[in-house]
């Protein structure tokens, strides 16, 4: 993407992935996109991450300023892996924030799927287990990770299941039958191996019966990403769009 071109720059900061594999039949009934297989099977991943210093790119100061209120939160992403007019991207099938404007003008400008919550993070490599804890109203989740203190910080290889699902840069999302593509840039993702479990995840169920097939394949902790480039959203895809997502099993 033309840094240029960017509508915002962000920090993510202290990113925890939990990567869970799925019988793509169950996926499929709720993901409007081709979804990205790999070796047969779909991939969906939570993403825990605070983020910080969020600004427009444009309007200086008095910008910065007026976006101040949006800046810096706390977000869980559920994003699926697809493919779309040949181009792997990801589709953010929920996103639970504590941020009540910004479910407000998230939803409208980039058809984000924001919902009100509580989160609580500590993902800090201090040699203590990460946990957090996000409570919404359709459920709850509760994660506890480590990493091996030792593991040096380096980016996924390409080829690899890690770089399958952290490296991605074009966003879709779908809301109202209408579908937007946007882009980010930042550098690639500085990480490790983590050992995850999920030690309540009645919060998935909210988003489809795909949950019960789902089984955790791995994890990546980040200390994260600076000034993230993120792209104006642009309507797409009328043709690569399947119908509007069935409602939940």
């Amino acid at each position: 993407m033309n840094r240029n071109r960017a509508m915002f720059l962000a920090d993510w900061k202290d990113a925890l992935f939990i990567h869970l594999q799925i019988d793509p039949q169950f996926l499929g009934r709720v993901v409007p996109f081709e979804l990205d297989l790999r070796d047969g099977h779909a991939f969906v991943s939570l993403v825990a991450f605070t983020q910080s210093h969020l600004r427009p790119t444009i309007g200086g100061k008095l910008a910065a300023w007026l976006s101040a209120p949006l800046a810096e939160h706390e977000f869980l992403n559920l994003r699926a892996y697809v493919r779309v007019n040949g181009e792997p991207a990801i589709y953010f099938i929920s996103e639970w924030i504590p941020n009540r404007l910004a479910t407000l003008i998230g939803p409208r400008l980039y058809g984000l799927p924001y919902h009100m919550a509580s989160l609580r993070y500590r993902n800090i490599p201090d040699g203590n287990p990460m946990q957090g804890r996000i409570f919404a109203p359709g459920g709850s989740l509760a994660y506890r990770a480590t990493i091996d203190p030792r593991a040096a910080l380096a980016s996924a290889k390409p080829g690899t299941l890690d770089h399958f699902l952290l490296e991605r840069y074009t966003a879709y999302t779908h809301r109202n039958g209408v579908s937007r593509k946007f882009n980010v840039d930042h550098a690639p993702w500085l990480q490790t191996r983590a050992s995850a479990e999920l030690t309540e995840a009645s919060l998935l169920s909210s988003n489809g019966g795909w949950s019960k097939s789902a089984q955790i394949v791995g994890a990546n902790y980040s200390p994260g990403v600076k000034d993230v480039a993120i792209g104006r959203p642009e309507i797409c895809c009328p043709k690569t769009v399947a119908a509007t997502p069935a409602s939940p099993l």
